[in-house]
């Protein structure tokens, strides 16, 4: 690896660790200097404009999301048992979020009303991703394992809907029983779209990965 990228790779990670705790508008060439101990042209150099940097950071946030979250479900069999997968990864990944915040959900907060390469970068990610869950819900009434009349793009929403509750409740309420409502809200959703009792045939593989001590 050529240092030039290198020292890229050390300014987008410590720019993500700052987005996770303070927003992405929170990010700034002259703060990120700072942090790594370099000079504001050393870092404007590599990224060229502010814009770009928070760009680069939601495509890193994005790769790692990926890494944890889509990629090791891939190797679960197509149906109801990816599906468990996608959302007990995405549960775990929401253990760390807990804990540093979630860039997807800060920043549509930041970004909703501001159009731009920004938002659009943010967007992006968060509609490839959720194609991806999309994708294995449609797979998963193909295999027969639901309903024929199930509704696969209601039941991706509220899959999805589950999550941003979760954050909501956990991570702003505190409250101590928003892990047990989020598994119990997804073993209800499969079991209203599943066709004979095809969800119950599965062993969910979360228990409680989450924990903010």
């Amino acid at each position: 690896m050529q240092k030039g990228q290198h020292t890229k790779e050390i300014i987008v990670d410590a720019a993500l660790g700052l987005a996770a705790q303070i927003g992405l508008e929170g990010l700034s060439i002259g703060t990120l200097a700072e942090v790594t101990q370099m000079s504001k042209s050393g870092v404007f150099a590599h990224f060229g404009s502010r814009e770009e940097l928070q760009i680069s950071v939601i495509r890193e946030y994005y790769k790692r999301f990926s890494d944890e979250v889509f990629f090791p479900a891939m190797d679960e069999a197509r149906g109801l048992p990816r599906v468990r997968a996608l959302f007990a990864n995405w549960m775990k990944r929401v253990a760390v979020e807990l804990q540093s915040g979630c860039i997807f959900i800060s920043g549509a907060v930041e970004f909703d009303d501001r159009p731009g390469p920004v938002r659009e970068a943010l967007a992006s990610s968060v509609r490839t991703w959720l194609a991806a869950l999309y994708r294995a819900v449609v797979q998963a009434k193909e295999e027969g394992q639901l309903a024929d009349t199930a509704d696969e793009e209601q039941m991706a929403f509220e899959i999805h809907g589950l999550i941003l509750a979760l954050h909501y409740e956990a991570r702003f309420l505190n409250n101590p029983d928003s892990i047990k409502h989020a598994n119990t809200g997804f073993e209800n959703i499969l079991a209203r779209y599943g066709k004979s009792n095809a969800a119950e045939s599965f062993t969910s593989p979360i228990s409680n990965p989450v924990s903010k001590e």
